[in-house]
């Protein structure tokens, strides 16, 4: 059984490996979410940091609501995360710079001085983190008599990020 703590040291794990979260913003654009491609702290923790452009709907959408949620899935699909926190644009010309990365530049042809890029930062609060399990062996299980459920005790965490 694993607990909080190292269910949500594997959290920050998967997304190192696979940094894709679906990001949203709470009370606008009817929930509507949208992949980004996060950056984390060199020590792998919070804020959540997303290259993005200055029209981007969820840039716009700031002005409605600053309550973000995010959907992860770690790329083996054996954990998933719901996260909450609240979402800023922030100007600092020096965290452009520390994070600023090859795959970040691909995105924009002006460089790091591209009146294009807004930074998000999302200072995550809580969070819901899953260690998952096969649904074939929860099937396969059934079929056997036993409950799948009982795999996930001890699977699941409510942490503060």
């Amino acid at each position: 059984m694993a607990t909080d703590a190292e269910i949500e040291d594997s959290f920050w794990s998967a997304l190192k490996t696979s940094p894709f979260i679906m990001l949203g913003l709470d009370g606008a654009r009817d929930g509507h979410t949208q992949p980004m491609t996060a950056i984390t702290e060199q020590d792998g923790s919070g804020p959540l940091w997303f290259f993005t452009s200055k029209d981007n709907g969820i840039v716009s959408a700031l002005g409605q609501a600053h309550r973000a949620i995010a959907t992860y899935t770690s790329k083996g699909h054996d954990l998933f995360a719901t996260i909450h926190g609240e979402l800023s644009v922030q100007t600092d010309k020096a965290t452009i710079d520390r994070l600023w990365n090859p795959h970040v530049a691909a995105w924009f042809e002006g460089g790091k001085d591209d009146p294009k890029i807004a930074l998000l930062r999302l200072d995550t609060e809580t969070a819901q983190i899953w260690l998952s399990g096969s649904s074939m062996v929860a099937a396969v299980k059934r079929l056997f008599g036993r409950d799948p459920k009982k795999d996930y005790e001890g699977k699941v965490a409510e942490v503060t990020l």
